[in-house]
């Protein structure tokens, strides 16, 4: 009997569930440098169509190895063959005079690859340029110069690479090989192909230095010419040396010479360039925002606007003579801003995403600028204009119609009639068109759900999964799942909110709020897509007891340029309105301890943190991650798109600076900056500093040498997440 009695308790004990003890979240897991834990997983990234439109090319890293494989996959069927052989192009390269098997070996795994899509690949590799044909199985040294090549390109024929080489342009005949100079007159302030920082950063978008376009044809190449001559100098410092590393950077402030700009095309064979002649635009010290061809290489298309960028004109030069038509101009209450992506139709007749009803929405243009129909209109806006199917007549685009933090993919009938929403799954898709528009890949996620990607139809179908991405890691976790809320502002706008509750959260007990804050113009942070490291840091803070708040203000909500405009020449005032409103809804919630409120952002979200503290007493602490403190310090182009002048606005630069309020700080302050910061200088912190001791305020300051605006050296992120961790803790 005895025995029978422990054999039921043992089958009884193995029909109880086993339930698994989830952990809590740590530093260690999210930051430590040598972890080995994936929250991301393994969503390939960077796939590219084919010409044909059935295959897409895939790199993936070899397992326990340095090198990466190119595989060609079929989009439907999934099958994958080798594009290359790594070991062929190894022994390609060997055979070249004086390349030992090392360097084959470090030009395979450490070189960075373009493909033209058809056979041939261009290698960075040493400072130096490679080129290595699939199918002959020839390899080429492009380069050999001490000086390193910049922003290389295959032209449009496959026939020649380009690339910069001390601030002038340079073409090679890949059937020569031979290198000639196109550019002649480059020197340390006068650049040609190449944009400075302020342009790249403000203009042509971060880490984009390219300043040439192909034409079509591959006979031509546009350009812009910057002089940096007049443009003042900033001076930062590396520390770490014996001797300090001195770095000199042109870095125009409000009020200072922008760089001088020219644009120019000349024949990719050599010669003299022809200027485009922008006289007309002299006294409004002109800025060349985008610059493209037409379908026919007949005439060099660029935007340009006045230093203030009140407006906007696209022009069309003709390069047999040189004269320019004005096509499209458009111009706001405040500010206009570039448009991307022009597609052109068969029948010369292009497709333009402008903002003039103040959303983003599509328009159709004749050949002459003509406007023939406007195609989306509603309070969304457009985000990505991909192009059109013209045998079928519809247009593809992707649009945050659904939610302002959600992302679709859509396409309509080129009369504006069918809109039709192709992506089901609430959250950020982002889509990748073969050439044909008959096939798209689909790369999505949600707050919740890292990223997977799909191969869909032109129609909306799912073909198949690419890859489903499931990261079971994150089952191991008590993690909590963001709500969405929409609150009032006391003028009636939807804010847009985030909130994240812990995962044991009981609504009769009061808890801390840290709210995490951007609220710069159109750059909202309130997402449907997965929140990678930053948002698993707060889960991590969520499961220490805090309530973590996201609320974009509106010039920050992605609610169409129009919800942005009303901050215009006054920061500060209205963005921190829409967060006080955010902070009273909170403090309306039974569930919220409101002596406990703290905030937390970085760059103009340290901006805002500075401006909460100093214009309430209602935050107990504040986490300023390179923070702008006074508009008069930062580059030219950004701030006077919003705040105009200098000289026409001294009191609205006073009002939003944090140099003038720095008496009035209220709250813990903790100050974290970078010492070679490039971006967002130093100078501000230090200059913020002094005004802080001179009234007496307490405040707690970090500084990472050798850090840029973003900490990124992998010791220095763990420090920077456990100081601010510890910060709160003993603080919030």
């Amino acid at each position: 009997m005895k025995h029978i009695l422990v054999w039921l308790a043992v089958a009884c004990s193995l029909c109880q569930p086993v339930f698994t003890q989830k952990r809590l979240l740590t530093i260690d897991d999210l930051y430590d440098p040598d972890r080995k834990t994936n929250f991301e997983g393994s969503a390939p990234s960077g796939l590219r169509w084919l010409a044909d439109s059935t295959h897409y090319i895939q790199r993936k890293k070899n397992p326990g190895e340095n090198l990466t494989s190119w595989l060609k996959v079929h989009a439907v069927t999934g099958r994958q063959q080798l594009l290359f052989s790594m070991e062929r192009l190894q022994s390609a390269f060997l055979a070249l005079p004086g390349f030992s098997s090392k360097e084959a070996l470090n030009l395979a795994s450490e070189g960075v690859f373009q493909y033209d899509g058809k056979e041939s690949l261009l290698i960075s590799y040493a400072r130096d340029l490679f080129y290595y044909n699939i199918n002959s199985h020839r390899a080429l040294r492009l380069t050999n110069s001490p000086q390193e090549e910049l922003e290389a390109e295959f032209s449009p024929d496959g026939k020649m690479v380009s690339f910069v080489r001390d601030n002038n342009i340079y073409v090679v005949d890949l059937a020569g090989p031979s290198e000639r100079q196109i550019t002649v007159d480059g020197s340390a302030t006068l650049l040609n192909g190449i944009l400075d920082w302020i342009y790249q950063e403000e203009i042509y978008g971060r880490g984009h230095f390219k300043g040439y376009w192909w034409s079509p044809d591959s006979t031509l190449l546009a350009y812009l010419q910057l002089d940096e001559s007049r443009v003042p100098s900033y001076t930062l410092m590396d520390h770490m040396s014996v001797n300090p590393v001195v770095e000199q950077t042109r870095y125009p402030k409000p009020g200072d010479p922008n760089p001088e700009v020219k644009l120019g095309f000349v024949s990719a064979s050599g010669g003299s360039t022809r200027w485009i002649d922008l006289g007309r635009y002299r006294e409004a010290q002109p800025l060349v925002v985008r610059v493209g061809w037409t379908k026919d290489s007949n005439q060099v298309l660029y935007q340009v606007q006045n230093r203030e960028q009140a407006w906007l004109e696209l022009n069309a030069a003709d390069i047999r003579n040189g004269t320019s038509q004005m096509w499209i101009r458009e111009t706001s209450m405040a500010w206009v801003e570039p448009v991307d992506g022009i597609f052109w139709l068969k029948d010369g007749s292009f497709l333009w995403a402008g903002e003039q009803s103040g959303w983003r929405h599509i328009y159709h243009y004749a050949p002459s600028g003509k406007l023939i129909r406007r195609l989306t209109s509603g309070t969304w806006e457009v985000r990505s204009l991909f192009g059109a199917d013209p045998d079928e007549g519809w247009v593809y685009f992707s649009a945050n119609e659904r939610s302002a933090g959600s992302v679709d993919v859509f396409r309509v009938r080129m009369d504006g009639t069918g809109l039709i929403r192709l992506t089901q799954k609430p959250g950020t898709h982002q889509a990748n068109f073969s050439p044909d528009f008959k096939w798209f890949i689909d790369t999505w996620s949600d707050v919740t759900t890292p990223l997977q990607v799909r191969m869909h139809r032109a129609d909306g179908s799912e073909a198949r999964v690419i890859d489903a991405n499931r990261v079971m890691v994150l089952e191991e976790f008590r993690l909590s799942k963001p709500e969405f809320l929409q609150i009032k502002a006391r003028d009636g706008f939807l804010l847009e909110a985030l909130l994240l509750k812990p995962p044991d959260f009981n609504p009769a007990k009061k808890y801390p709020v840290l709210i995490y804050n951007y609220g710069g113009p159109r750059l909202p942070l309130v997402r449907n897509s997965w929140g990678s490291t930053t948002g698993l840091w707060h889960q991590m803070l969520a499961q220490r007891g805090y309530l973590i708040w996201i609320c974009d203000n509106r010039i920050a909500s992605g609610k169409g340029v129009q919800s942005a405009w009303p901050v215009y020449r006054n920061f500060g005032e209205l963005e921190f309105h829409d967060l006080q409103d955010g902070v009273n809804w909170l403090k309306a919630q039974p569930y919220v301890d409101a002596e406990r409120i703290g905030i937390w952002g970085w760059s103009f979200g340290g901006y805002m943190v500075g401006y909460a503290l100093t214009h309430s007493t209602d935050f107990r602490m504040g986490i300023a991650g390179a923070p702008v403190t006074d508009w008069r310090l930062y580059d030219s182009i950004y701030t006077e798109r919003y705040m105009g002048l200098l000289q026409n606005n001294p009191s609205g630069y006073d009002k939003s600076s944090l140099l003038k309020s720095a008496g009035n700080l209220a709250g813990r302050l903790l100050l974290i900056h970078g010492l070679t910061d490039d971006n967002v200088h130093f100078q501000n912190s230090v200059q913020w500093v002094y005004e802080l001791q001179k009234a007496g305020k307490k405040f707690e300051l970090m500084v990472y040498p050798r850090s840029r605006h973003a900490v990124t050296d992998p010791l220095l992120v763990k420090h920077l997440r456990t100081l601010m961790t510890d910060f709160i803790l003993e603080h919030l």
